[in-house]
């Protein structure tokens, strides 16, 4: 397995992709359940190579993910050769970045003293997509960039 399986809840909310997934590789609704019942192997091995499909499909189309801790935001462009990231942090201990206030307050003071830039970039030092997963799992959000996109615009970086 390339990645993890993907959780209950991610299979219950892609039941109807499992479904076709299963129809594809001829397993119709009766024989998965006979499967569950005898061939528990099988049904992993095939839970894991649906994950594998949604994660790559997933990772490959992703542009851009976001990290947030109470002190910090990690938004990063996810380009095909080059990763981008740019670092908003705060030294003031009562902002917490993971509540809304936090980021409403982040989004109203973007000025403020106590909040510093940081822009880099660097190329992938593994497989694209093994990279995005890893950020993925350490609590990344893929995002559609429009606060990475602001922020960049914001302080003034082009690239």
């Amino acid at each position: 397995m390339k990645y993890r399986q993907l959780t209950k809840e991610q299979f219950e909310e892609l039941h109807k992709e499992f479904a076709r997934f299963l129809a594809s590789q001829k397993i119709d609704a009766e024989e998965w359940r006979v499967l569950k019942r005898e061939r528990p192997d099988l049904v992993e091995e095939e839970m894991n190579v649906f994950s594998d499909v949604v994660w790559e499909e997933v990772l490959t189309n992703a542009e851009f993910i976001e990290h947030y801790s109470k002190s910090s935001i990690n938004l990063f462009k996810c380009g095909q050769t080059l990763i981008e990231r740019i670092v908003i942090k705060t030294d003031n201990s009562d902002i917490d970045f993971q509540s809304k206030a936090g980021l409403l307050w982040c989004t109203e003071n973007r000025g403020d003293s106590s909040l510093s830039y940081y822009y880099a970039h660097k190329d992938y030092t593994k497989e694209r997509n093994i990279e995005l997963f890893e950020l993925v799992e350490k609590g990344g959000l893929v995002s559609k960039g429009e606060l990475y996109n602001s922020v960049l615009k914001m302080i003034g970086k082009r690239v």
